[in-house]
């Protein structure tokens, strides 16, 4: 197996294990990548490998996304979720469109920026947890349109890369009331419009420079991230409910750190 395809299933696998976390997927594929070596045209395949991760989702919210769509018809509630959802990925789509050249030319070729973005979003989210009390919501469903929108907003922080869209989605719904559950659902369902455009987005942008080798570890890189992805959504819920996003706030704190002199010192 060639090196590169043996480090393209290293980052779906990681990418898998960080997509659902508040630790930034993407930041950390990206400064694993650097280190390893990894060649990656366009830096297509640090975003269409998301989708993998995001498949994981439908796999494991079949049943709940059934109970959702088939009743929308007849179901005020079911059909406002969807809205909601919908509502908070409009931001993404306005900003990802008209600033995506800036995103993947620059900031994503910016390591010291993701590791300085690791450190603060660990911060930020650290604080967030302890200050988040007597929450309103306790059902993804349950969140206002308005809520829904202004979560979307704060997702685009995460357009740049270490600051996390699933970090940036919770920290925005625990400040505007969700429980620690309830803010990690809405993300998960965020993600699914989230990825699925970025991934059809960026495979348009990138069509001329992915040749077969690029295409091939794409599929790897995806394949590893769906099945790690599942293992973290299983675990995920059950864990931050208990125990909140204190874990994750410092492993963005030190990996952050640790990167960050790495790149220093050369």
């Amino acid at each position: 197996m060639e090196p590169n395809t043996i480090v393209a299933a290293v980052l779906g696998i990681l990418e898998g294990l960080t997509e659902f976390i508040p630790v930034s997927s993407t930041g950390h594929v990206l400064l694993a990548g650097r280190f390893l070596g990894f060649d990656s045209p366009g830096r297509a395949f640090e975003v269409v490998i998301q989708l993998g991760a995001v498949l994981a989702i439908l796999g494991v919210y079949s049943t709940r996304l059934w109970a959702i769509f088939s009743t929308a018809a007849h179901d005020a509630a079911s059909r406002r979720f969807i809205a909601a959802v919908l509502l908070a990925f409009m931001p993404a789509v306005v900003i990802g469109v008209m600033a995506h050249d800036i995103i993947k030319t620059i900031l994503f070729e910016t390591p010291v920026l993701i590791a300085t973005m690791l450190i603060l979003g660990g911060i930020v989210l650290l604080l967030v947890d302890r200050w988040a009390q007597n929450p309103r919501y306790s059902r993804a469903e349950d969140f206002p349109l308005p809520m829904a929108f202004k979560i979307g907003v704060i997702q685009c922080l995460a357009m740049i890369p270490g600051v996390s869209r699933s970090g940036a989605t919770i920290v925005g719904a625990l400040a505007l009331g969700a429980d620690k559950r309830s803010a990690a659902e809405f993300s998960f369902f965020l993600s699914m419009p989230t990825m699925l455009g970025a991934f059809v987005y960026d495979l348009y942008k990138n069509r001329d420079v992915l040749d077969a080798a690029a295409m091939g570890n794409i599929v790897i890189g995806f394949i590893c991230a769906f099945f790690s992805a599942v293992v973290v959504v299983r675990w995920l819920l059950g864990y931050v409910s208990q125990n909140g996003y204190a874990l994750f706030a410092w492993w963005r704190i030190i990996i952050g750190s640790v990167a960050l002199l790495a790149l220093l010192i050369g």
